[in-house]
């Protein structure tokens, strides 16, 4: 029996969100994705039984992944993501062979991830909780530091079913909708800081304060507010684009629709992938790097371990490793200042880590763009099939599902890896901003409430509740 029966097999064994019966109403799905932000918001702000209350922090990472240190979601969506790259590698070694195409081998893969994410949900939850014995409130405890993993690990559990409930039951997507709940709510918290706070100093006091250079520095301290509302403009710009393929009913002759294909074609879905790998990566390697001096590493250090990554406070900040992490000024610093500055260690220019940081973003969401198209049936094979079930072809070739599929070829796969690089790209540059709830956040929500949008449209949300068309006016 290989792994993946074996796994298939314990998931059958699991609690299962089980597919509604009967149509449910769209009374009900709005009630269940209420239920679920709701149940997301409480976990996300409950501190973790026995983890110091002033932990409780939310990091760049951490933002994009619906996660909060020290909280319940103290590893958020990372499980489920990593799960997902681990069977992409797996499945591009040749280790498990499965025919996405098939709904059967596809259920099966959604078995094995399932299993493999509460695995890696407990695995996870381990690191964090044992290579940072400060964040709990007695160190020493190693019972206490036990019952920290297990409810971090059920807070990550608790997450993936009720991405389940919101798939199945509600609209749209959990992993998406926890996401941009998460940078909504750093956004509001950022802006507040903005205008309010004291270190440095927020646009209220600096007025107040008054002085030769008020508004310049006043100007300044918006910006990040400002940019939050230009990246905004942007990606809702690019959300708008479309390559349109001309098709036409093989039996209602003169009747010419339209195959529009968005340019950000698999969505935001590169972006989540490379996030999630970023914030793994850094609660795998930390520890590692730790172990073996790495938090030892200063100015003009000579040892090997420095090159790969310095580490300070439970974060890199130099080395290889830290050049492809994102770009985020400490808290308490200037953005723009933080950007002129150098590394601590080896003085590598931030500019030099912003450029390694964005191609980084680039070059990981090509891959995972195509992963993501091949799992969601958007691959030319699967959009040939789907037009010709629905009787529809390209005008000027005979109707033939390879021959369709040869034409959509030329299409669809350079948008793939063209709207993939495009949206890393576009999030890295938006990142290097400063833009409250980083610009990964805002191109990841906008994204994720334009989806929203299209499916409320589709599902005549609008007309059954005309409140939320006044809502969006």
């Amino acid at each position: 029996m290989g792994i993946v029966e074996i796994f298939s097999s314990i998931a059958k064994l699991l609690p299962e969100v089980k597919v509604p019966e009967s149509p449910v109403s769209i009374k009900e799905k709005l009630m269940w994705v209420a239920a679920a932000t709701l149940i997301f918001f409480i976990m996300y702000n409950v501190t973790a039984y026995g983890v110091n209350a002033s932990y409780g922090t939310a990091d760049f990472l951490q933002i994009i992944t619906a996660s909060k240190m020290g909280s319940l979601l103290t590893v958020g969506i990372g499980p489920i993501v990593l799960a997902s790259i681990f069977l992409q590698l797996f499945k591009g070694a040749g280790l498990i062979n499965l025919d996405l195409s098939k709904p059967e081998e596809r259920q099966k893969f959604h078995e094995v991830q399932k299993v493999l994410a509460i695995v890696l949900a407990f695995v996870e939850a381990g690191i964090f909780v044992y290579t940072r014995p400060e964040m709990l409130s007695n160190p020493t405890d190693g019972m206490l530091a036990t019952i920290v993993v297990l409810q971090i690990a059920i807070g990550a559990i608790i997450l993936f079913y009720l991405d389940e409930v919101i798939s199945k039951y509600g609209i749209g997507s959990g992993i998406s909708l926890f996401i941009a709940a998460g940078v909504s709510l750093a956004i509001i918290g950022g802006f507040s800081a903005v205008l309010f706070g004291e270190n440095p100093d927020g646009f209220v006091k600096i007025i107040v304060d008054g002085g030769a250079d008020a508004i310049p520095r006043a100007l300044l301290a918006l910006s990040p507010a400002i940019f939050t509302v230009l990246v905004f403009l942007l990606v809702v710009y690019a959300e708008g684009m479309k390559v349109e393929i001309p098709v036409a009913y093989t039996t209602a002759r003169g009747v010419l629709p339209s195959l529009p294909l968005k340019f950000f074609y698999v969505s935001n879905i590169p972006v989540i992938f490379t996030s999630a790998l970023l914030l793994n990566l850094q609660i795998f390697a930390v520890p590692i790097l730790t172990n073996f001096g790495a938090e030892n590493c200063g100015p003009g250090a000579t040892e090997l371990i420095c090159y790969f990554g310095a580490v300070n406070s439970g974060s890199m900040h130099d080395g290889l490793l830290y050049l492809i992490t994102p770009l985020y000024a400490p808290s308490g610093s200037d953005h723009w200042t933080f950007m002129l500055s150098s590394t601590y260690v080896f003085g590598i220019p931030q500019w030099v880590h912003a450029i390694t940081y964005v191609l980084f973003l680039v070059l990981c969401s090509i891959p995972f763009g195509m992963f993501w198209s091949e799992i969601g049936g958007m691959d030319a094979k699967s959009v040939a099939d789907q037009l010709n079930r629905a009787g529809l072809q390209i005008p000027g070739y005979r109707r033939d599902p390879r021959l369709l599929e040869k034409v959509l070829e030329k299409y669809i796969s350079p948008l793939i890896i063209i709207s993939s690089a495009s949206v890393g790209f576009l999030a890295g540059m938006a990142d290097l901003t400063g833009a409250l709830g980083t610009g990964t956040g805002i191109l990841l929500t906008v994204s994720i409430f334009y989806k929203l949008y299209e499916d409320f449209e589709r599902l005549n949300v609008f007309e059954i509740y005309p409140q939320f068309t006044r809502m969006l006016s």
